[in-house]
């Protein structure tokens, strides 16, 4: 395999590709469909994940790939880019700059490289479990073990009772001195560089959550689904620091106490 220094190069280059597709059609009048899930996608998010695909095949055509829009290329091998070309499309579509382009590998279904590029407000974060920094700048995650001082985001409110039991996160919304919709990936790149406590998702897939996990990890700060247990295997993400992780999972599993 070859060196962390030239994946990491490459990760970027993707950003780059990926994010120069965005930006010719961010905020211009394109059609807007609608997939099975009722989700929302563009020509942009297509476009977006095809670039990438061709180019991780040309630079590695023995690698996997999973994608949201386009699905598995090569499910069994050791090392598998998982891609989601734009994580929040709803907020694209709204004209708000706050979605982004994720970036995963995996080897042997592990994640050891993430990337979160957000090409409408130039900023780009990549970790590798050990560190992680934003625009060739380490970032770290605060220091706050109480509560009361702690910002909570979260993407959609209404998702929590849609997939969870919603009375935890309730009382954690009450505890908390600062709780904001501020969601999707740009709630982790909040956290990884300090300005956030607390990012919680009740509902995720695989290329929602892939390359939030070297981030997190790599900004200091832990990350699990819902109950605690490794983010991989699970359909959710939990997020904060070390101090007041354990703390959040037990408030938001009430009825395992």
């Amino acid at each position: 395999m070859q060196e962390f220094s030239f994946l990491k190069k490459f990760i970027r280059l993707l950003a780059d590709e990926s994010g120069a597709i965005i930006k010719q059609y961010y905020k211009t009048d394109i059609k807007i469909e609608s997939k099975e899930d009722e989700t929302p996608v563009t020509i942009a998010d297509k476009k977006c994940e095809e670039r990438m695909r061709e180019l991780i095949m040309k630079e590695f055509p023995d690698h996997g790939i999973l994608g949201e829009e386009f699905g598995e290329f090569n499910p069994d091998a050791e090392y598998k880019w998982i891609l989601d070309p734009i994580d929040g499309t709803k907020s694209f579509i709204c004209g708000v700059p706050l979605f982004g382009t994720l970036i995963a590998l995996l080897k042997n279904g592990e994640p050891i490289l993430g990337a979160i590029n957000h090409p409408a407000l130039n900023e780009f974060i990549i970790g590798d479990n050990v560190s992680a920094e934003c625009n060739g700048k380490p970032v770290k995650i605060k220091f706050n073990g109480n509560l009361s001082e702690a910002v909570l985001l979260t993407t959609d409110h209404n998702n929590v009772s849609k997939y969870r039991d919603a009375s935890g996160f309730e009382m954690l919304t009450k505890m908390v001195k600062l709780y904001r919709t501020w969601g999707d990936c740009y709630g982790y790149s909040l956290l990884a560089q300090g300005y956030a406590d607390i990012m919680i998702d009740p509902m995720m897939s695989k290329w929602d959550l892939a390359a939030l996990i070297p981030v997190v990890r790599g900004a200091g700060g832990k990350i699990s689904d819902f109950y605690g247990n490794d983010p991989m295997k699970g359909d959710s993400i939990v997020a904060s620091n070390n101090l007041l992780h354990p703390k959040i999972i037990k408030i938001l599993n009430p009825s395992n106490n």
